[in-house]
C-alpha cells in the first residue's frame, strides 16, 4: 500500500536505508552481525520507528520477557507463527534492547513502510522491557521469569518488579498478559491489571526438589513479607506456593504442563492442559527449565489461535537457539554448548549435566567474562551448586577472564584438584587446549557466559563448524 509523502514517512525510510547500509557495512568488514549499531542510527533519524512499523502490523506483536528462557522461547513463538502461515518481524539474533529491536525491523521493513510481516515476536532484556512495552502498545505479553541476573546492570530483583508492573499497569483491555504463576514475583506485579491475564505453570510429581536453593529469590511473601511455604518446587522459587500467613497462594492455572519426561540432554516431552484439551509435546530440548519454555510458547500461540497439530508439528523440530544446548561436531568431537549467566541457569544446566547418574562423568569447559553484557561483578559464582560437580571423573576446564576465579571456586566446591584444569584465557586459545584434551569421537560439554559464548562461536563459525548467530 502506497503512503502520502509526509515528513514522518521520509524519516522512516531514511531510518530503514541507513540501518540496512551500516549493517551491510558491518558484515562486509567482519566486525559483527550488525544487530545493534544500525538501530541506533534508525532510532536517531526516526525516534518513532518501532511505533510506526509495530502500528502497521495486522495480527500485532508479542513481547517476550524475563530473565531465563527468553530466547528459546521467543524462537519457539516465531516458529510456530510460521509454521502456521505468519510472516513473522523477529529479533532471532537476540539483540534485545530497542537498538536490536529496531534493527530487527529495519533489516525486513519495506522502503515504502511496510513492516515486512503480520505479527511480531520480540524478546526484550528486562531493563528494556518498559521502553519497549511503551512503544510497541503489544497485544500479548509473556512473562517467562524473575531472576537476580547481573546486579550490577539491573540491581535487586525489586528493581526491575517495580518498573515491569508500572509498564503492565499503563495496558488496557487489548493486550492479554501471560504470565508464569509459579513465580511469586510475577504473580505480584499482574494482579489487578486493566489487561487480561492468562497464568501457566508445571503440575508435576517427579521433578522436584526437596529445599528452596539457598540462591532462590522469591522466599518470602510480596503482600506481607512471611516466609512463603512450598509444597513443590521446580526451578530455583518457581513452584506451588502459598503464604501461610496472608492467606495469597498460586493463581488457579489457564495453562497446566505436566507428565514431564526428561531425555538427559537430548530432548524432553510433557502434556499440556488449556482449553479443556490435553495434548503431548515432544521437543528437541532438554530440562525442565525448558519445559517451562515450552508451556509458555504453546500457551501464547495457541492463544494466537494456532491450532495444535500446527504447535505440535513445528515444536518437535525445533532445535535450541545458537549457544543454548547447541550440538557442533569440533575436529571429530561433539561438543554441546550451554549458555550459563546466572546462578538459577547454571544450577539447572548443572542438574541436567548430572540427573542421570549424580555425577559428571563427561569432560567439560568452564568459560567465564565479565564483560558489561555478562556483569562485571562475578561473586554469583558462589551462588551457583558446584558442589554437584564434585562427584564422577570427567575433567573439569577453565577458561575466559575469569577463568581462575572459577577454577578456585571449583577447588571450594570439592572438586578434586587433578579434575581442575585451567586453559589460557583467551577463548580460542583455551577451546583448542580444552579439545586436545579430548579424544577422538568423544563428546564434551561447554559452559560459557554471554561474551564467551559469542566469541567461542565466532571461532567455531570462522572454523566452518557453525553459522554465525545472525544466520540462524
Amino acid at each position: 500500500m502506497s503512503r502520502p509523502v509526509t515528513l514522518s514517512n521520509v524519516r522512516l525510510v531514511g531510518g530503514v536505508v541507513a540501518a540496512r547500509a551500516i549493517a551491510r557495512l558491518i558484515r562486509t568488514l567482519g566486525r559483527g552481525g550488525g544487530t545493534s549499531a544500525p538501530g541506533l542510527v534508525a532510532e536517531w533519524i526516526d525516534p518513532a520507528m518501532l511505533t510506526r512499523l509495530t502500528s502497521r502490523l495486522p495480527h500485532g506483536s508479542i513481547v517476550v520477557a524475563g530473565t531465563n528462557g527468553k530466547t528459546t522461547t521467543s524462537r519457539m513463538i516465531a516458529d510456530v507463527l510460521t509454521a502456521h502461515g505468519h510472516k513473522v518481524v523477529h529479533n532471532r539474533s537476540g539483540s534485545n534492547l530497542v537498538r536490536g529491536v529496531v534493527s530487527a525491523f529495519a533489516a525486513q521493513a519495506s522502503l515504502t513502510g511496510n513492516p515486512g510481516g503480520d505479527v511480531a515476536v520480540i524478546e526484550t532484556d528486562e531493563a528494556a522491557f518498559p521502553e519497549i512495552v511503551r512503544l510497541v502498545r503489544p497485544r500479548l505479553v509473556l512473562l517467562n521469569n524473575l531472576f537476580r541476573d547481573q546486579l550490577d546492570r539491573y540491581g535487586e530483583l525489586d528493581t526491575i518488579a517495580r518498573t515491569w508492573k508500572t509498564s503492565l499497569a499503563s495496558l488496557g483491555e487489548e493486550t492479554t498478559v501471560l504470565f508464569n504463576a509459579d513465580d511469586p514475583g510475577l504473580t505480584a506485579i499482574t494482579r489487578d491489571l486493566a489487561a487480561a491475564t492468562i497464568a501457566f505453570g508445571l503440575c508435576e510429581r517427579k521433578h522436584t526438589l526437596q529445599l528452596l536453593p539457598h540462591a532462590a529469590d522469591a522466599a518470602t511473601c510480596y503482600a506481607c513479607s512471611a516466609d512463603l511455604h512450598y509444597s513443590r518446587i521446580y526451578v530455583s522459587h518457581l513452584g506451588e506456593w502459598q503464604c501461610p500467613s496472608c492467606g495469597v497462594k498460586r493463581p488457579d492455572l489457564d495453562v497446566v504442563g505436566r507428565d514431564v519426561e526428561l531425555a538427559g540432554v537430548e530432548s524432553l516431552a510433557m502434556t499440556i492442559d488449556q482449553h479443556g484439551e490435553s495434548d503431548r509435546y515432544e521437543i528437541g530440548v532438554p530440562g525442565l527449565y525448558n519445559a517451562y519454555n515450552t508451556l509458555a510458547a504453546v500457551a501464547a500461540t495457541r492463544h494466537a489461535g494456532v491450532p495444535h497439530e500446527t504447535v505440535r508439528t513445528a515444536l518437535e523440530s525445533f532445535r535450541s537457539a545458537f549457544g543454548r544446548i547447541e550440538r557442533v561436531s569440533y575436529r571429530g568431537r561433539k561438543l554441546t554448548l550451554a549458555l550459563v549467566k546466572n546462578p538459577v541457569g547454571f544450577n539447572e544446566v548443572l542438574r541436567m549435566l548430572t540427573a542421570a547418574t549424580g555425577a559428571l562423568t563427561v569432560p567439560t569447559l568452564i568459560a567465564i567474562n565479565d564483560l558489561h553484557a555478562d556483569g562485571r561483578d562475578v561473586s554469583w559464582l558462589w551462588d551457583v551448586d558446584f558442589e554437584l560437580l564434585a562427584r564422577g571423573d570427567g575433567m573439569l576446564g577453565a577458561t575466559g577472564l575469569r577463568g581462575a576465579d572459577m577454577a578456585n571456586r571449583l577447588k571450594y566446591a570439592g572438586v578434586a584438584e587433578d579434575r581442575i584444569r585451567s586453559f589460557p584465557t583467551g577463548l580460542a586459545a583455551g577451546l583448542d587446549a580444552f579439545v586436545n584434551q579430548i579424544p577422538d569421537g568423544e563428546q564434551a560439554y561447554i559452559l560459557p557466559t554471554y561474551t564467551a559464548m559469542l566469541e567461542i562461536r565466532k571461532t567455531l563459525a570462522d572454523r566452518g563448524a557453525v553459522e554465525t548467530f545472525w544466520q540462524q
